[in-house]
């Protein structure tokens, strides 16, 4: 995972070429190397975690069932949308064009670290969502407390 113990903190912003080309953060790449696989995340952005460590995108899935349609789903979701990226000597990458579709990724994206992975986020769509997490933190944290989703 995350190379000694470190945790994948802090937001980075970049900018996406015509191709699609971007450029990975350095202190992100430092962290989980040049071999990443990149996928589908939740509320629309992407995530990127090493290729070694994949795995953990299914740790919701694992000791499931094959008959769970919800674990099939989530697989589905999950790995039918991964790809694997490896950086170049400049920490570049091309973001697919069906991951870039889902995302609504334009010109500038934004790089979230979230303790073992990083999201992938279009800039507008990522602060339209900051909006929404401002006005109902409360809420959401509540409803941990509850285990609520």
């Amino acid at each position: 995972m995350v190379k000694g113990g470190e945790m994948l903190i802090g937001q980075y912003q970049g900018k996406v070429s015509s191709k699609g080309r971007v450029a990975f953060p350095k202190k992100f790449r430092s962290q989980l190397g040049n071999k990443l696989v990149i996928t589908r995340g939740y509320e629309g952005c992407l995530i990127i975690v090493s290729q070694k460590d994949w795995q953990t995108l299914l740790e919701g899935t694992r000791n499931q069932p094959f008959v769970f349609e919800a674990a099939r789903d989530t697989m589905r979701f999950l790995l039918g949308n991964a790809a694997e990226i490896e950086l170049d000597a400049q920490g570049r990458f091309i973001l697919p064009a069906h991951l870039r579709e889902y995302g609504g990724i334009t010109e500038e994206v934004v790089f979230l670290g979230l303790q073992r992975y990083v999201e992938v986020w279009d800039k507008n769509r990522w602060e339209e969502y900051q909006g929404y997490l401002s006005k109902n933190i409360k809420k959401i944290s509540e409803k941990l407390k509850t285990n609520e989703s």
